[in-house]
């Protein structure tokens, strides 16, 4: 396999992994790259804009809209920082509910896609991951 095959075919299982986690996610009101920012809130906390896109490799504009339609929603609010420029976005208390509904669903998506590859593989996979990206960022 030559090196167009391999990122072909890891951005083609991207786009597919990101429309799975959209079918389960949709009749609940929300998207991946919905789900990805609420993710990243609930594990890392309040962040900055401008920390959630370093931290997801997101230009700007795309993560504006999408914080904006989390705003909308409901599920995200700005808190004034030290700094009037500075606003850091926190999950609301009704996407703090919301969270287990959402994580299952993402979950189960990611358990039945994994059911594809050896359960003794899986650990393996994860660091190889994890590390490749850690050399690249």
């Amino acid at each position: 396999m030559n090196t167009h095959e391999i990122f072909h075919t890891i951005n083609q299982l991207s786009r597919y992994l990101t429309n799975r986690i959209n079918e389960e996610l949709k009749p609940l009101g929300i998207y991946s790259s919905q789900w990805t920012v609420i993710y990243v809130l609930k594990t890392k906390g309040s962040l900055t804009q401008k920390e959630i896109c370093q931290y997801l490799a997101i230009e700007a504009p795309p993560m504006t809209r999408t914080i904006q339609r989390l705003l909308t929603q409901g599920y995200v609010k700005q808190i004034q920082g030290k700094d009037k420029r500075e606003k850091y976005i926190q999950l609301t208390e009704v996407a703090l509910e919301k969270y287990p509904t959402w994580e299952a669903a993402t979950l189960q998506v990611n358990d039945s896609l994994l059911s594809a590859i050896p359960s003794h593989s899986h650990e393996e996979l994860s660091q190889q991951l994890k590390g490749w990206y850690k050399q690249l960022s």
